[in-house]
């Protein structure tokens, strides 16, 4: 036969369900409350002020730029401002690849800043400007030149064009490069002199820079320390210097450079 529970048994029992059940809303709204109270006297309060700003990447301008850039400043509100607009803000500078904010602890701010690559220098007859690998020149002028000098390249799309080209060249062979001086007298096409480090000169075609020159390694290799002028514009054609300047030596074509 099934025991009968009397009624008047359980409710001491139910009375804790509904005593421990309200004890547990009770706690979890004071929690949202003081968590709530917390948030806003702190958001009011001197401990909310950006004390630090950080900004690493820089090498172009110094992190006080990117501060200024960013509009942010120290004792500005942690919550008065969105990271995503102050990185759309700072990558709008040209020089700027890319940009990222992020709010460190309470009171600090970090700037990673990634800008475009040095590519070389324009020539600028009494002096030089950097040149970045979106085609950018930056208005400053440069007492120390550490990288290729761009001569006559003061077009845009030429230099656009010349940009493009490097930047698809090995950069073992994009370090030799000392000098390119585009020919302004030729009409047919942007032919292109390059001097190297290593004392050879290059004859070249804009357009097809980067095919030719990565072969330059393999060429070289073949020279046993000759120097002279490599003409790429066709195939691959060397003349040394003692031959160019009156010394007699016959031209070695160096086609099969372009197989090794």
């Amino acid at each position: 036969m099934d025991k009968v529970i009397d009624i008047e048994e359980r409710i001491p029992t139910l009375r804790e369900r509904r005593r421990r059940r309200s004890n547990r809303k009770f706690a979890a709204l004071l929690t949202v409350f003081i968590s709530l109270l917390f948030i806003l006297l702190y958001s009011q309060s001197t401990y909310s002020e950006i004390r630090d700003i950080k900004v690493t990447g820089a090498e172009l301008f110094d992190g006080e730029s990117y501060k200024q850039a960013s509009t942010l400043s120290v004792g500005e509100s942690m919550w008065s401002f969105n990271s995503d607009e102050i990185e759309k803000e700072i990558e709008s500078l040209e020089w700027v690849e890319s940009a990222t904010v992020e709010k460190k602890w309470l009171t600090s701010v970090e700037i990673e800043i990634e800008e475009f690559v040095e590519m070389g220098y324009l020539d600028q007859g009494n002096s030089y400007q950097v040149v970045l690998s979106n085609g950018v020149v930056l208005n400053q002028p440069i007492s120390v030149v550490e990288g290729p000098i761009f001569s006559n390249f003061e077009d845009e799309a030429k230099r656009e064009a010349l940009i493009e080209e490097l930047v698809k060249t090995d950069p073992e062979v994009q370090n030799l490069i000392s000098q390119v001086i585009l020919d302004t007298e030729q009409e047919r096409a942007d032919y292109i002199t390059i001097y190297m480090n290593d004392g050879n000169e290059i004859k070249a075609i804009l357009s097809t820079l980067a095919e030719k020159i990565n072969y330059y390694p393999s060429v070289t290799a073949q020279l046993e320390d000759r120097k002279g002028i490599i003409d790429m514009e066709v195939g691959i054609y060397f003349r040394s210097y003692n031959d160019v300047f009156g010394l007699a030596e016959a031209g070695e074509e160096l086609e099969n450079a372009e197989e090794q």
